[in-house]
């Protein structure tokens, strides 16, 4: 690896961060428009409609597993362990977390989101498994 090759899946997921937020601003808007809700719920979380509620769960899950993944591909990049086998695992993470949250925004079916979201699991599992390989080897 050269540079910062490891740090692509980690803006890639900020993006995805993002968009998420958008997405919250564009269906909370629409249903206060609807009258659905109003705008002052969403001041103290409370009452929320399912249609952003699912955004916003979305977002606060956006901040759990991947905390660990942003330290792991920090990790990575310090002890130069950030070869192709991390970047594919950063990578494949990447693309569990935008397949997880679009399931979690769309049709919110545990059948697809949960399978999904061992998936990224295991992969991020698999990342720290090689990060701490690669240290005990070096």
């Amino acid at each position: 690896m050269s540079g910062f090759e490891i740090f692509w899946p980690v803006v890639a997921h900020v993006a995805l961060v993002f968009m998420l937020y958008a997405l919250l601003s564009i269906r909370r808007s629409a249903v206060v428009r609807a009258g659905k809700a109003e705008a002052s719920q969403f001041r103290e979380n409370r009452g929320e409609p399912s249609e952003s509620l699912v955004v916003r769960n979305s977002i606060a899950n956006q901040f759990e597993l991947p905390v660990l993944f942003y330290a792991c591909c920090v990790m990575l990049h310090i002890t130069e362990a950030d070869n192709i086998m991390s970047l594919g695992l950063a990578w494949l993470f990447v693309a569990l977390r935008y397949a997880h949250s679009f399931v979690h925004v769309t049709s919110n079916r545990l059948r697809y989101r949960g399978p999904l979201f061992l998936a990224g699991f295991v992969t991020l599992a698999a990342m720290w498994a090689w990060l701490s390989l690669w240290m005990a080897m070096n």
